[in-house]
């Protein structure tokens, strides 16, 4: 995941938090985020990369729309990102700087 931009990493952490969302499910979700619109220029070719990547799956719900899941891999990769922020943001931990 060290390779991803945040835009990528907010997008996966999307993907896996709803159900095989569709790319306007997404859009509205990072909108809501960002609050500001999210352009299709910017939302898919994000998508195909994390697809590229092996993190996203994409699937076909009809001709016109797609869905986007998550791999087994984007989720081990979600659980190691979590487990290394886990380590800096935990109450017990003292900063030694």
């Amino acid at each position: 995941m060290h390779d991803l931009i945040a835009f990528q990493r907010d997008c996966l952490y999307v993907i896996a938090g709803l159900d095989k969302p569709h790319g306007l499910a997404l859009k509205d979700k990072l909108e809501a985020y960002y609050e500001k619109e999210i352009h299709h220029g910017r939302l898919y070719p994000n998508l195909d990369a994390l697809v590229e990547k092996g993190l996203v799956e994409k699937g076909e719900i009809n001709q016109r729309t797609n869905f986007y899941a998550l791999t087994r891999r984007g989720q081990r990769e979600i659980d190691a990102r979590r487990e290394w922020e886990a380590k800096y943001l935990e109450e017990d931990v003292i900063p030694t700087d």
